[in-house]
């Protein structure tokens, strides 16, 4: 019996679980999956957004977004990974790295063109995106522009059309979060350009830092 137990023992040390979900994979987008029911983003790959556009500089427009979650469909779609665990983000979304046939699925995609390194949150897989951009695979011999530049650049535009909407000079946000906190943000805050006022959620526009706090807001911490 002694035997027996150091033999099970021996085989899952050689054999090492992972900690995180596991299971069949839904792939909801090119960094996305559903592995197992429960919602995974990929460590430290950046995939372009669905609804992305990517071309210029003498390349035609054409849906790298769609392409790439197509192409990520094809591969991985009902495959079984498992998936260890590195995080939460702010979304609520287990951050993991996933392995599908002993292979990692956020390699393999930089590796062929199919996502970037996300260097922002690792250096993982900066090596393979230097070897992608050479070879020109996937998206880097199509004109591509990263994704975070995309979100970005729609942040700023939306961020503009949001400003048209603020009384002239008044220019501090005040948003009600989730939780039904208010508070405002003031220009060169980290999260100013990103937060948006929808006056039906009874958000407002603010013209001083004392009227927003006289109304009952307090001031955003970064």
């Amino acid at each position: 019996m002694i035997r027996i137990a150091l033999f099970f023992l021996a085989l899952t040390a050689a054999q090492p679980l992972l900690a995180g979900p596991s299971g069949s994979v839904h792939v909801v987008d090119g960094d996305t999956f559903d592995v197992g029911g429960t919602r995974v983003r990929l460590h430290g790959i950046d995939a372009p957004e669905a609804e992305q556009m990517c071309g210029g500089d003498g390349v035609p427009m054409w849906a790298c977004g769609a392409w790439v979650s197509d192409e990520v469909r094809v591969r991985y779609e009902g495959r079984v990974a498992r998936c260890e665990e590195r995080d939460t983000d702010r979304y609520g979304r287990v951050v993991a790295t996933c392995v599908i046939d002993g292979e990692d699925v956020g390699r393999a995609l930089v590796r062929d063109g199919l996502a970037f390194a996300y260097r922002r949150y690792g250096m993982d897989y900066d090596l393979d995106e230097k070897g992608a951009a050479v070879q020109e695979r996937g998206l880097h011999g199509a004109g591509v522009q990263s994704p975070a530049a995309f979100r970005a650049a729609a942040r700023a535009g939306a961020a503009q059309v949001n400003a048209a909407s603020a009384p002239a000079g008044c220019v501090i946000k005040g948003n009600v979060s989730r939780d039904g906190k208010r508070i405002y943000h003031v220009p060169g805050q980290q999260y100013y350009d990103d937060t948006r006022i929808s006056l039906s959620k009874g958000e407002r526009w603010f013209c001083s830092e004392a009227e927003a706090e006289a109304a009952g807001w307090r001031k955003a911490r970064r």
